[in-house]
């Protein structure tokens, strides 16, 4: 029997369509008849590939006796929080603030007016890991809803005036600093951070799990450009032990979401759109800084995986593929020594075994991970067995794929593809990135309005904060890669969209919802660049470009406002702002401007791939009034440092 999520596009909605659950999304609907009922409402907010959302879907949400104390005494509604990260971060607040921590699923407990009296993630069916059972649970609340209501509803006011004294904190702490201006001191603040957390023998920072977070990566490596430092050492290390380890995906490409442990062999297998990006960046980026032919060979391969196995037809990015087959984590990823021997032969099945870390007692719980952790050379000489496993494990067990394209994670996969057309010249990134803006610009927008998601159809929730900052960059991204100045003109139409509805014109920075959203309980803004970058950490590093690549002084006005604001939420931890602070270094070393006239015969292609990564390129296909050849042959100018450099037919190593 089908409840009222049946209509819903979402794949984690749609996976919940068939529980026994009277399950709403969230609507008016719900919270009228909550009103009308006189029932608290249960919100439970996951995504379709969180591995913890399954288990208490399954523990839970299909159980009967469960769903008939939830439909009996509960309103129940249920969240794709990558649809609506508005109503996560509100409710995660609130979560972090009752317990300490947070995570998916998320379960809370509240009034028809959205105010939420209890809050917690993973709940067991009954009793257990020291935890109240489901059951139990539910049966309590609702007993205290029918007998102490007054102490509930005491307890949301009291959780919302916690809420709202924070808030009010910090907009007195912003307005405290008002004038204080850009704090050019944190990135070295960030740096020695992050050096202090490094690990010298695995890579990465802290102990595990360890999460990606390339946009830290990048920021080492821009600032170590900068410093002539040792910074791009911890990014490289780093870099090339996740290469080796479990969370690279050896036999068919792209990243896992994070190592369960501080070796990055054990990953947690999911694998998400957003993080394939980034990393996909700091690889090119890493393999400009230090020529390593192993970091653009890893951003290829991701981006083989990402166009073999998560683009859809029209050339839109899926989200994301679960960590769960056949209701086991990471099932399809692991293998037995005898099983690879059987498929490849002993002979090359040995030789490939013992390089890739394979044994017969394995390596995560009596299986097999593929590693290259023991430091042999990184080599492709088994291309045709993992191509052979490759085919065999498709058929072996399937993957959940959400399906979903989402704008911001289709922006950053913009981006990514966009950079490394620029690293390599391949038109085929090129047009991976042209193909999706085209998607987002048929399927996801309204003039200069954005939409969340869509699946199977054009969305329907209006854009936030993220969507809107990470397709100017994606903009900015192809206009970089192109000089196509359409592509600069619609990047200022949505930066200008962005300003006008999401900007805090009192507090500074930007809301995470707009002036054309829901309004709910509070209204958060999100500073903190945890595992992708905050709007407002980009919004900073789009108006930073816009001004350099325009010179418009609007634009240098709203850089250097949103550089102060973020300076100040930097403060306490910087080393948790990487892109803020790659948006400040940006802005206090402008990127040097090259101009190239290809002589005839000489190949786009070819020149692109050999430009710095961080410059303004604009290629001439021939003279123009402005600009000539020298001899006959294709020309470099050069601006740099306030002074442009006399043209020349060879680049000059400090320009690379």
């Amino acid at each position: 029997m089908s409840n009222h999520l049946k209509d819903e596009s979402s794949p984690y909605l749609l996976q919940h369509s068939e529980n026994p659950v009277d399950w709403y999304p969230w609507c008016e609907e719900a919270f009228e008849r909550a009103g009308r009922e006189d029932k608290p409402i249960f919100l439970s907010i996951g995504y379709s590939t969180c591995h913890w959302c399954h288990v208490m879907a399954h523990e839970s949400f299909e159980d009967k006796r469960t769903a008939d104390i939830l439909n009996e005494n509960f309103i129940s509604i249920k969240v794709d929080r990558e649809e609506r990260p508005d109503i996560d971060s509100v409710y995660m607040s609130v979560c972090q603030a009752l317990t300490g921590s947070g995570g998916w699923p998320m379960s809370i407990f509240m009034t028809a007016e959205q105010k939420p009296f209890y809050a917690a993630t993973y709940i067991p069916p009954d009793n257990r890991y020291g935890m109240k059972g489901f059951r139990e649970l539910l049966l309590e609340i609702s007993d205290h809803w029918k007998y102490k209501k007054s102490e509930l509803l005491e307890s949301a006011e009291q959780i919302l005036d916690h809420i709202d004294t924070k808030e009010e904190r910090a907009v007195k702490k912003t307005l405290n600093r008002a004038g204080a201006g850009t704090d050019i001191t944190l990135p070295e603040r960030a740096a020695e951070l992050f050096a202090q957390a490094f690990d010298e023998k695995y890579g990465g920072f802290g102990a595990a799990p360890k999460f990606p977070t390339p946009h830290n990566l990048l920021f080492l490596m821009i600032y170590s450009s900068l410093q002539d430092g040792g910074m791009s050492y911890e990014a490289e290390k780093t870099l090339e032990q996740m290469r080796r380890g479990g969370i690279f995906d050896h036999i068919g490409y792209g990243f896992s979401r994070y190592s369960t442990d501080r070796f990055y062999l054990v990953p947690h297998f999911e694998k998400m759109l957003y993080d394939n990006a980034l990393l996909m960046i700091a690889y090119s980026a890493a393999y400009k800084a230090s020529g390593k032919t192993m970091f653009l060979e890893t951003a290829e391969k991701t981006a083989e995986y990402i166009l073999r196995e998560m683009t859809g037809p029209d050339g839109e990015f899926y989200s994301a593929q679960d960590a769960d087959s056949e209701g086991r984590e990471g099932l399809y990823y692991v293998w037995d020594e005898e099983e690879i021997c059987g498929i490849l032969g002993a002979k090359r099945g040995t030789e490939f075994c013992r390089y890739y870390g394979i044994t017969e007692e394995g390596n995560f719980e009596g299986k097999n991970i593929p590693n290259e952790l023991d430091g042999k050379e990184i080599t492709d000489r088994f291309h045709k067995e993992r191509e052979l496993l490759y085919d065999y494990r498709k058929r072996r067990a399937r993957l959940h794929l959400d399906d979903k394209v989402l704008t911001s994670w289709n922006s950053l996969m913009i981006s990514a593809m966009a950079v490394l057309y620029r690293v390599t010249g391949k038109e085929r990134y090129l047009e991976a990135a042209e193909r999706a803006r085209r998607f987002i610009e048929h399927n996801l927008t309204d003039g200069n309005t954005l939409r969340v998601s869509c699946r199977g159809g054009s969305g329907s929730v209006k854009g936030f904060l993220d969507d809107y900052a990470y397709y100017t960059a994606a903009l900015l991204s192809l206009y970089e890669a192109v000089s196509d100045v359409d592509h600069l003109t619609r990047a200022e139409q949505i930066c200008r969209e962005a300003r006008q509805q999401f900007a805090d014109e009192e507090g500074g920075g930007f809301f995470l919802y707009g002036s054309r959203n829901d309004s709910l309980i509070t209204r958060p803004k999100e500073t903190y660049d945890g595992a992708l970058p905050s709007g407002n950490s980009t919004m900073a590093y789009d108006l930073v470009r816009l001004y350099q690549i325009t010179g418009n002084e609007e634009y240098k006005d709203a850089a250097e406002r949103q550089l102060a604001y973020m300076s100040g939420e930097a403060q306490e931890y910087p080393a948790g702002y990487g892109m803020f602070l790659t948006a400040l270094l940006l802005y206090e070393n402008p990127p040097q401007k090259i101009t190239v006239v290809l002589a005839d015969g000489d190949n786009k292609e070819e020149i692109m791939s050999r430009l710095p990564l961080y410059a303004e390129i604009n290629i001439l296909s021939g003279e123009t009034r402005e600009y000539k050849l020298l001899n006959g042959r294709t020309t470099y100018y050069v601006c740099k440092n306030y002074t442009c450099l006399p043209p020349s037919n060879e680049l000059m190593s400090e320009s690379k």
